[in-house]
């Protein structure tokens, strides 16, 4: 199933919109013209062999010790690229929607999303490709999602 078609069956009110080719998370906030803090960026991990998609602010590099100590792993690596092409074939290298349960993946957030805005503030993410971005309300990519929220995010 496509990002569209899982918005749509979930009933969530969504903009897609086409905007110039950014290869970052941190580009997808300036040409949506929104702080960074509103650009939710994904990075697939390992986790004691289980892949996890990790969702958290574009302006946010992950901890991965406090990633590992909040997933109670004893190993977390990112995955390279040729993973994340196994993963998601249909989805543009980079431009993956940080929505794991799309791909049959857990997905975590991390908290710093929920703590600095309500549910009604817009968030902003790749829609698989590197010239399409969804924008939501945070509480819908909360409902649709359904992440963990754990600590793991330092700002950059």
């Amino acid at each position: 199933m496509n990002l569209r078609d899982y918005l749509d069956e979930q009933g969530v009110r969504y903009q897609l919109w086409h905007h110039p080719t950014t290869y970052t998370s941190q580009d997808l906030a300036a040409a949506a013209h929104v702080p960074g803090e509103r650009v939710i960026k994904p990075v697939v991990v390992d986790a004691d062999g289980q892949f996890v998609m990790c969702a958290l602010p574009a302006c946010y590099r992950i901890d991965l010790d406090e990633l590992r100590n909040s997933l109670h792993a004893d190993k977390v690596r990112i995955v390279d690229e040729q993973t994340l092409g196994r993963l998601f074939p249909d989805i543009e290298l980079g431009a993956e929607p940080p929505i794991g349960r799309l791909f049959g993946i857990p997905t975590v957030m991390d908290d710093t999303l929920a703590a600095d805005s309500s549910d009604d503030a817009p968030v902003t993410f790749q829609a698989g490709t590197h010239e399409e971005a969804v924008t939501m309300s945070l509480g819908d990519y909360r409902r649709i999602a359904q992440p963990d929220i754990a600590h793991f995010g330092r700002h950059m």
